[in-house]
């Protein structure tokens, strides 16, 4: 990595070179005030980064009395970099260019066979026959940046021992070494709620939010938190301590040990498959079960259908997730304080439904509502935020 971050050299360099990728398109007068260098400091740094090639001109602004100014952008063909995402039910790869537009992407459903081995080899697979695709040797490419299923090892580049992946082999995983020895590229790793909160970061060109939170609610809870523009990281890896939030002391027990009555006991995938089984089986109407399907063949996915279709019960039980999921998201607002909250994963993207309640009840229970009111999102990149954020991760590291 450190190969990567040598490539802009200076600190005022790497700084401008941040300034002009969050603005998207920016102006050197707009430039100069932000970065509070002097003209002539400012003018040698761009005309570098352009000679360079990591910037481009792109044209003339408004004026406002004088020359109209020159614009910048950062340049997207300066590299290609590829975002990997590694998760319990999918994973996927995209190719993307300077800006983060994905160019190329494939993914991969989860299952018994999904070893390490195999998805290392997938992936490096895939990863070749895009570059061959697009005409790209291994010296264009920036890197692989990768977010995985916590709890892991950043510094080592180590995932070390995720819950419920459905295939042997996922213990502390030397991932980063083995992506690099399969494709000789570098890689960097961090865990994918803190990918999926950047990739949205860089898809905003807003400086309106810097203090954001990030959930995802799928086969557990995973949270990310970033302020001034900068994740926040704990002295652990703490992606899926979220999901151990107590909300109902007394209540259900966590499927693998944790914490009685914790948050991810009744929001999750599993948990929503769960109770429907249960309901089921206690004789309850529904479309699944006039469709001569027994309580234990219903999946999450015929749940999200039977939603959709208008099922009373279906509709009952992702409604009290949501409720639960506000209650979560309640605790977190309260503590943390963020301005803007995104919300992603299954359970997000299933149904308008579980957004629209789980904000609700988050908002009437938040202390000094409506004088705090944080703003809550879906996010622009849906479902491949995490693997856009990975690659974004590659990126970042020009300017650190």
């Amino acid at each position: 990595m450190d190969g990567i971050r040598q490539r802009l050299s200076g600190r005022k360099a790497k700084d401008v070179y941040w300034l002009i990728r969050k603005h998207g398109t920016v102006s050197k007068v707009v430039l100069q005030e932000q970065s509070r260098l002097t003209v002539s400091t400012l003018t040698r740094i761009l005309e570098e980064l352009i000679q360079q090639g990591f910037i481009v001109e792109v044209g003339f602004g408004e004026s406002t009395g004088g020359r109209r100014p020159i614009l910048y952008e950062a340049n997207k063909d300066y590299a290609f970099v590829f975002g990997l995402e590694i998760a319990r039910a999918s994973s996927r790869l995209v190719l993307c260019d300077m800006h983060l537009n994905v160019l190329e992407s494939k993914r991969w459903q989860m299952n018994e066979q999904s070893t390490p081995q195999f998805l290392i080899r997938e992936v490096a697979d895939a990863a070749v026959a895009m570059m061959k695709r697009r005409g790209i040797g291994r010296e264009r490419v920036l890197g692989m940046g990768i977010g995985a299923v916590g709890p892991l090892d950043r510094h080592a580049g180590i995932i070390l021992e995720p819950r419920s992946f459905p295939a042997s082999g996922w213990r502390h995983v030397p991932i980063v070494a083995e992506m690099e020895a399969a494709l000789g590229i570098p890689a960097v790793l961090d865990n994918g709620a803190n990918a999926a909160l950047l990739g949205e970061y860089w898809m905003d060109r807003s400086d309106e939010y810097e203090h954001l939170l990030y959930v995802h609610a799928g086969v557990g809870i995973r949270s990310a938190m970033m302020s001034g523009g900068k994740l926040v990281y704990g002295a652990v890896d703490m992606e899926g301590a979220v999901g151990q939030m107590i909300i109902q002391s007394d209540g259900v027990p966590h499927r693998e040990g944790g914490n009685y009555g914790c948050l991810e006991s009744y929001v999750s995938t599993h948990a929503v498959v769960k109770e429907a089984q249960s309901k089921l089986k206690q004789g309850r109407r529904s479309r699944l079960s006039e469709m001569g399907m027994s309580p234990e063949q219903v999946d999450f996915d015929q749940l999200v259908e039977a939603l959709k279709a208008g099922d009373s019960l279906a509709g009952e039980i992702f409604e009290q997730t949501a409720v639960y999921l506000g209650i979560g998201l309640a605790n977190l607002l309260n503590t943390l304080h963020p301005e803007k909250v995104i919300l992603g994963g299954p359970l997000i993207s299933a149904h308008p439904l579980i957004f629209d309640v789980a904000v609700e009840t988050a908002l009437k229970k938040t202390y000094y509502y409506p004088v705090y009111k944080a703003v809550f999102s879906r996010g622009a990149l849906g479902d491949e935020a995490l693997a856009v954020g990975a690659a974004a991760m590659v990126v970042n590291l020009l300017s650190e």
